[in-house]
């Protein structure tokens, strides 16, 4: 028998989350899609929950666990590995296997009997818009599901860390303003085109930048414009010439012609070189159609203005808005970021700090002012 919940916010959070699920699987099947999970009820969302969060707590040979865990049946997974015995969903033997799938894209499957909850093996195949949740760290996990064309990073629904419950704002309602069709896209992340066989770069190309876990700039510049560089140092340490098109290319390419793994392989294999670069200690210059045109470049004022306010966001269910010195909101690199997309209305300037925070600084036309729209959460 299920036990009670005794992590609060397992129970607080579970009905926001079924009912998320319960809306885009309906969504996706009345779009006839196939392959879809099986809809998690809210006692076994909230059992997942306290499972993890508890085992998130523990320790295993002095390492705190990093646990993918999916909801599925066996028979819905691809070449599973199953366990001879059942193991009971509890936070002691979640520790005990954690070991064993701390490797990217391997998921630990749980699945129900009756109001028994057990770990039957590990899958990398799961269906779409599959219940899962990870741990990230001591007291931190992130429920999320898979995108119906399975390609790309994960939909992120909520964030519990400790007692602090953050939903994400899918209609991103509080951006409170007019911005560029690229702004709008990737702070579109929770539903970046889920039932569609295309891709978010920018969405991965900010997950390969915080990867790396050495920070970094990503400029993203008008197509057939060098305005942008009256905003940095000369000559650029690093140009790249002739540009890096292979994204580009990549994303034009006509659908009856693509091999989709082959395609997807390969676009994300450029992304990866792109974001790698951003490693390099300065600005990476991207133009809006995704091509390469520099890194290692050194951000300048282009005017004698200095920036002395920003209104920065989150997209997140009943945060609110709120104005601050760019100073205020990070280091060298989001003052640099801020600076440059003052003097560049037309850029985007995308900024990974070392601990994990990205954030994206646009211009907000009906405001007058850079706006900074923190989306780390989106990227967990």
């Amino acid at each position: 028998m299920l036990s009670e919940p005794s992590y609060l916010a397992a129970r607080m959070v579970a009905s926001t989350i079924e009912s998320h699920f319960a809306k885009h699987l309906n969504e996706a099947r009345k779009m006839g899609k196939r392959n879809l999970a099986t809809q998690p009820p809210i006692h076994i969302i909230e059992a997942i929950i306290d499972a993890a969060f508890w085992a998130s707590l523990q320790r295993e040979e002095g390492h705190s666990p990093k646990i993918s865990i999916a909801l599925l049946h066996p028979d819905q997974a691809d070449r599973p590995l199953r366990f001879g015995r059942k193991l009971r969903l509890t936070p002691h033997n979640l520790n005990k296997l954690s070991p064993a799938v701390e490797n990217p894209g391997i998921h630990l499957a749980v699945w129900n009997d009756g109001d028994d909850m057990y770990i039957w093996g590990t899958t990398h195949g799961i269906p779409h818009i599959c219940f899962v949740l990870e741990v990230i760290e001591p007291g931190l996990v992130v429920i999320k599901h898979s995108r119906v064309d399975g390609f790309g990073k994960f939909v992120n629904i909520a964030i519990l860390k400790g007692d602090k419950i953050k939903i994400v704002d899918e209609s991103n309602a509080n951006t409170s303003g007019d911005f560029p069709d690229l702004m709008a896209s990737l702070m579109g992340m929770p539903l970046p085109s889920y039932l569609s066989n295309s891709v978010n770069v920018w969405v991965e190309l900010a997950a390969s930048m915080r990867s790396h876990q050495r920070g970094g700039i990503v400029l993203v510049v008008p197509n057939n414009s060098d305005e942008w560089r009256k905003s940095i140092v000369k000559p650029i340490s690093y140009p790249v010439e002739p540009p890096y098109t292979v994204v580009k290319e990549l994303v034009e390419q006509d659908h009856s012609h693509r091999n989709k793994l082959e395609w997807q392989e390969r676009l994300l294999q450029g992304i990866e070189i792109i974001g790698g670069f951003t490693a390099v200690d300065g600005a990476t210059v991207v133009t809006q159609d995704h091509e390469l045109l520099a890194f290692g470049a050194k951000i300048a004022r282009a005017t004698d203005n200095t920036i002395e306010e920003i209104v920065v966001t989150e997209p997140t269910i009943d945060s609110t808005a709120c104005r601050m010195h760019p100073a205020q909101n990070g280091g060298t690199r989001h003052l640099a970021a801020a600076q440059f997309v003052y003097d560049q209305h037309d850029a985007i300037a995308l900024v990974a700090s070392q601990d994990g925070n990205f954030t994206i600084f646009a211009w907000n036309k009906k405001l007058e002012m850079v706006h900074a729209h923190r989306i780390d959460i989106l990227l967990l």
